[in-house]
């Protein structure tokens, strides 16, 4: 065995490795301006991490095709428009609810709660939604699934859109409809302070890492725990799984709550970033876009689930926009008498990444070890390798 085996399946050298890396990547913004372009769009790309972590405990784990996961991230996103703002300003006499906030913000009408308080609220509301969007699908299969998720997504993001002529709680709205709630209170926690993101981004993009090692370490002990065996039993086989004694109801809801509750507390942390909520981003575009990440990263794979949101998030916030729109791609193209923006084609260019993939590596980029079995032509046979428990092939 070779020296790079050895330390492939050295757990200790994996782990000195991996700790190297997060160090690596979390001192990176100190060699960065505080306001770097760059580093936003590591923000922006740590959170699609977390919630391709979250989609892919139910696509990549449990085999449930879900087209609707932007209704998580919305609900996520909304919570901060009710829980840190001013847009319910006539509750308490118009003097507001504060919790655990800056003094700037205790002195504000509405609702205005403690980031670490909307993000627990963004998980239980998205977990509950997650297990509305499972009820319906208990008794489908295959695309029968895909087609409820789909409409579920779409629903929630209709709702949201109109949520300015639908009243609760008195003559409250659900939500401004298509104009934005703004401004959003900025992230403020014990110890570290309040947040500022028009004068220092770095606080954000350490708040999105820690949420992402958070989510890692989370999805980690799902797979290896006996919920995670059960997921994996229902995609392979669900009748299988059921004889063997896996409680479908149970298996297929608690898949549906975990993944979307990762949309929820992403889509709370987006919320100060962008300072402002706005019901028009809840398309399904974003489902497919989350969803690319995923199969690029490789299905069930932890680690290519992590570089797949990687890469495609720098290819949507950096490469398509400062790269293929810039000025030297731009003038070439003005040469040869095409006048577009890559921007106007980003679907089309993941689109095409993703047929590359199927043809060239539909396994992902870092395969799970059983998706790589399934899919390459010497896997029949080799079921009996080390590693793969009866309880995994169920």
């Amino acid at each position: 065995m070779t020296r790079v085996a050895q330390l492939r399946h050295d757990r200790r050298a994996g782990m000195a490795i991996g700790a190297l890396v997060v160090v690596a990547v979390g001192l990176m913004p100190l060699f960065r301006q505080p306001l770097d372009g760059f580093t936003s769009d590591a923000v922006l790309a740590l959170a699609y991490v977390v919630m391709a972590l979250g989609l892919n405990l139910v696509v990549g784990f449990a085999g449930l095709l879900d087209l609707g996961y932007v209704a998580f991230y919305a609900f996520g996103l909304m919570t901060t428009g009710w829980w840190a703002s001013d847009f319910y300003s006539s509750v308490n006499g118009e003097k507001g609810i504060h919790v655990g906030v800056s003094d700037f913000a205790g002195n504000l009408p509405g609702i205005h709660f403690n980031i670490l308080l909307i993000m627990v609220g963004a998980i239980i509301i998205a977990a509950i939604a997650g297990i509305l969007i499972g009820l319906p699908t208990l008794r489908l299969r295959g695309d029968y699934i895909a087609i409820v998720t789909l409409a579920f997504g779409e629903i929630i993001g209709r709702v949201f859109a109109n949520g300015d002529e639908i009243t609760i709680f008195g003559d409250n709205k659900l939500s401004n409809g298509r104009q934005s709630i703004a401004p959003i209170d900025q992230i403020n926690l014990p110890i570290f302070g309040e947040f500022d993101s028009a004068l220092n981004l770095r606080p954000y993009y350490w708040t999105a890492l820690a949420l992402c090692l958070v989510a890692l370490f989370v999805n980690f002990r799902l797979r290896d725990s006996r919920l995670g065996r059960a997921w994996i039993a229902l995609r392979e086989d669900e009748v299988a799984a059921a004889s063997m004694g896996v409680p479908l109801v149970k298996t297929k809801l608690l898949s549906y709550a975990a993944g979307g509750a990762f949309g929820g507390i992403s889509g709370a942390f987006l919320g100060p970033v962008f300072a402002s909520v706005n019901a028009n981003s809840f398309q399904f575009g974003f489902s497919i876009f989350i969803l690319a990440m995923v199969i690029l990263g490789g299905l069930g794979s932890i680690w290519g689930v992590v570089l797949g949101a990687v890469a495609l998030g720098f290819l949507n916030h950096w490469f398509i926009p400062d790269v293929l729109d810039g000025e030297f791609v731009h003038d070439k193209l003005d040469s040869l008498g095409l006048q577009f923006a890559f921007t106007e084609v980003s679907f089309g260019v993941f689109g095409f990444l993703l047929l590359l993939m199927m043809v060239l590596r539909p396994e992902g980029l870092i395969p799970e070890r059983r998706h790589k079995l399934e899919l390459s032509e010497s896997g029949h046979g080799e079921l009996e390798e080390p590693g793969l428990t009866v309880e995994a092939r169920v």
